[in-house]
């Protein structure tokens, strides 16, 4: 019996395989899709760092000037080619003038550079929006793929979207990274190495963007939770990339310098950050997701998450971790830390977390975008979709 024809599929996405949240969510994804024998995975981007799956390449050239023309060069270099194909489906990660599904894992540009950069729109942004208003325009029976509730909501307030052609899929997580190394054996390499005590309760911060991650709330918050609990021994131990001077100043001017350490970059072992940590906080102005809190929560870490972060879907308040809502400050945020101090409290709601993260695989994932590809699929024999 002869098989049926694998179902065509084209990834848009300007880089493959690289360093980023959004990068890697695509990585995961498609490697995953290219392990289904079902699927023929094509993947069109500017550059790529190859995996393992029976992935097919495709170079989509780089506009390098004048910048401001890089969103709409890439949406039809990429649209030119994958238009040459004949494939099945087309799944966008990036603006492109035609895809059957899109995933979203940014919010409207204009609502980005007005509400969280607050900033004029140079030529870039302008561009940027043009190429987004039209893509939206031509969407017609497209899928969206927002990343959170918080992007769905963004998307549903700019333009005009088919709710029943929407759906939040949730990044995942390698539960096994991140919940797999010794923790007593991690607690003593990492705590060593930046000088923490055994004992202390050590807030943990991941992020490349200090500013936007909101370093500068969770400094204050825990300058104001040593100050009401010394005895507690809160530490803040910061990993990432970002202006660790400034924030080192911020946390001297509270009278904590001793009581953070930067660690800087730690993408290949980070994992070990987190199982050396007590509890994990994001404050971030605005996150699409904030993949950082999903991989604390697999690695048994209650979360500290601003409102205004998009893994807030995942926290049940009290239960694995607290969300605080915007507007209500550094006290509220020090208050869940004080909280947090109880160790019985901690560990139940750490084990919550992981097992919240643990309903979130990468493989979950997989199966939750497969569910629209037959939508999509169904649509293009006629049935009905929705």
């Amino acid at each position: 019996m002869t098989a049926p024809p694998r179902i065509r599929v084209a990834v848009a996405v300007p880089r493959y395989g690289t360093i980023g949240g959004g990068e890697k969510f695509v990585y995961e994804l498609t490697e995953r899709l290219a392990r289904d024998t079902r699927y023929e995975i094509h993947v069109f981007a500017n550059q790529w760092v190859p995996g393992p799956g029976p992935v097919t390449y495709h170079k989509v050239a780089r506009v390098r000037f004048p910048r401001f023309l890089r969103p709409l060069g890439f949406a039809w270099l990429a649209g030119r080619s994958i238009a040459r194909g004949r494939f099945d489906i087309v799944h966008a990660h990036d603006r492109l003038l035609h895809a059957d599904v899109f995933t979203m894992h940014a919010v409207p540009h204009a609502g980005w550079i007005r509400d969280v950069r607050r900033k004029r729109p140079g030529l870039l942004d302008r561009a940027t929006i043009d190429l987004e208003r039209r893509m939206m325009e031509k969407a017609g029976k497209s899928w969206f793929l927002p990343v959170s509730s918080l992007a769905a909501e963004a998307l549903g307030k700019a333009y005009r979207v088919d709710p029943a052609r929407m759906r939040v899929v949730h990044p995942g997580v390698d539960v096994e990274r991140f919940s797999g190394p010794d923790r007593a054996a991690c607690r003593a390499e990492i705590r060593a190495r930046h000088g923490i005590g055994p004992a202390d309760l050590v807030i943990l911060f991941v992020g490349m963007n200090f500013e936007v991650k909101g370093l500068d709330a969770i400094i204050e918050a825990v300058a104001r939770a040593r100050r009401e609990r010394p005895e507690a021994g809160f530490r803040l131990l910061v990993v990432g990339k970002g202006d660790a001077r400034r924030y080192g100043n911020l946390a001297r001017s509270r009278g904590i310098a001793g009581a953070v350490a930067f660690a800087g970059p730690q993408a290949a072992a980070v994992e070990r950050y987190y199982r050396a940590s007590d509890a994990f906080a994001m404050l971030s102005r605005f996150d699409t997701f904030g993949m950082a809190a999903l991989e604390a929560m697999a690695a048994g870490l209650p979360v500290i998450l601003g409102a205004n972060v998009g893994a807030r879907d995942l926290v049940t308040d009290g239960e694995n971790g607290f969300v605080v809502a915007g507007g209500e400050g550094t006290s509220e945020v020090a208050r869940r830390l004080l909280a947090l101090a109880d160790g019985q409290a901690r560990a139940r709601m750490g084990e919550r977390a992981a097992e919240t993260a643990a309903r979130h695989t990468w493989d979950a994932t997989a199966s939750a975008v497969e569910e629209v590809y037959e939508r999509v699929l169904r649509d293009a024999r006629g049935g009905v979709g929705g």
